[in-house]
């Protein structure tokens, strides 16, 4: 089972993400998660605490001259910014953040809930799924993500290969597929953010040169779009999430909702077996298994809830009506988001992909891949 958890907090002295189950055998490249880390500090409308920050990955343990080892890897991500031992505790909980939940849940202050539940701690998801991606790039699977709504603004997405698409993605400054619509967008963040208000939106993650046969249909908790659920559902801000059509399915007929199944002789030997699909409404999953078509998964976010215009709140001390504090944050982080769910995404396809094929090591799962694939052909 490859798994993986997270500690540290936003003030703290580093983010540690521990990954369990990780095969042995594979080069790693620090430089791709950096480059993952980079770009979740990235996007139109981030706040001061990214200028601070130069996010980098530091292995403690797990590889041998750049070779996985089959054991445990903890990845550390330095918070340059750590002070929370100067840090007073906060008597204003925020509407929208743990801060009131969470202080009376654990009889406590807020200060020790919001450290922890802060976004910074994405820093160390990120990290983890930088180090999953590139187990997936092994056996030729890409993932990438971008932003397709901001602010009630709709930007849609776009075809084409995944490489076409991260070439727009990095010409735009909020990680959309349209940049020549920036203006539009960043305009607005500015306006929103004078105002003192923040803004939400929908991202959207796509994996390419998925298998046939990823998760399972047999039990509730192993079935890979309920896996992939909770791990973007658990993102901080993140309200809703969507596979293939989504929501929309339930306003269609089935007529309109189902993809019709062919078969091209030509294509047998590819991540399709040969099975064709003229559309891919699912996004590539059926009854928790990926059917070799591309998974698709969507995110809302929601507006951040720290507010330099704060709303109402209620002094725990006193007991009486006050404003919210007001803790350094940003007006839009949904370009974030589309990096820490795309990277969320990564880590659980990857799950997946070592339940299916083993975890021992790079070497024997690629030997069972192909294996796995030359029955398939026969059947």
């Amino acid at each position: 089972m490859l798994r993986y958890w997270t500690a540290g907090e936003s003030h703290g002295p580093a983010l540690v993400a521990l990954v369990d189950g990780f095969p042995a055998g594979l080069a790693v490249d620090p430089a791709v998660i950096d480059h993952e880390l980079k770009r979740r500090q990235g996007g139109y409308g981030r706040g001061g605490r990214q200028r601070i920050e130069t996010d980098t990955v530091t292995f403690l343990s797990g590889l041998w001259r750049g070779m996985t080892l089959g054991s445990p890897l903890a990845l550390e991500v330095i918070n340059k910014d750590a002070k929370m031992e100067r840090l007073e505790d906060v008597d204003r909980p925020r509407p929208g953040h743990a801060d009131l939940a969470g202080s009376i849940k654990h009889l406590g202050g807020v200060r020790a809930v919001l450290e922890r539940a802060s976004a910074r701690e994405t820093a160390a998801r990120v990290a983890a799924g930088g180090l999953a991606r590139q187990l997936l790039s092994a056996f030729g699977i890409e993932v990438a993500g971008w932003v397709t709504e901001l602010g009630g603004v709709v930007l849609g997405g776009r075809a084409g290969s995944l490489a076409e698409l991260r070439s727009l993605r990095e010409a735009s400054e909020i990680y959309s597929l349209h940049p020549e619509r920036d203006p539009e967008v960043t305009a607005l963040i500015d306006k929103v953010g004078k105002e003192g208000d923040t803004l939400g939106g929908v991202v959207e993650v796509r994996v390419d040169g998925l298998p046939i046969g990823l998760g399972t249909h047999a039990q509730w908790d192993r079935k890979l779009d309920g896996r992939l659920g909770q791990a973007v559902m658990a993102v901080q801000a993140i309200k809703g999430v969507e596979i293939g059509m989504g929501f929309e399915a339930a306003r269609r007929r089935g007529s309109e909702v189902h993809d019709p199944i062919g078969f091209d002789e030509a294509a047998r030997g590819g991540p399709t077996l040969g099975f064709t699909r003229p559309t891919n409404n699912a996004g590539g999953l059926e009854a928790g298994i990926t059917n070799g078509q591309p998974l698709v998964v969507r995110a809302a976010m929601k507006p951040i809830a720290t507010l330099r215009k704060p709303l109402g709140s209620v002094n725990l001390r006193t007991k009486e009506s006050e404003e919210a504090a007001y803790e350094r944050s940003d007006v839009c982080a949904v370009s974030a988001a589309s990096v820490i769910v795309e990277n969320v995404v990564a880590f659980e396809v990857a799950a997946a992909l070592v339940d299916k094929f083993g975890g021992d090591s790079v070497e024997e799962m690629q030997a069972r891949w192909n294996l796995y694939h030359e029955l398939a052909r026969k059947r």
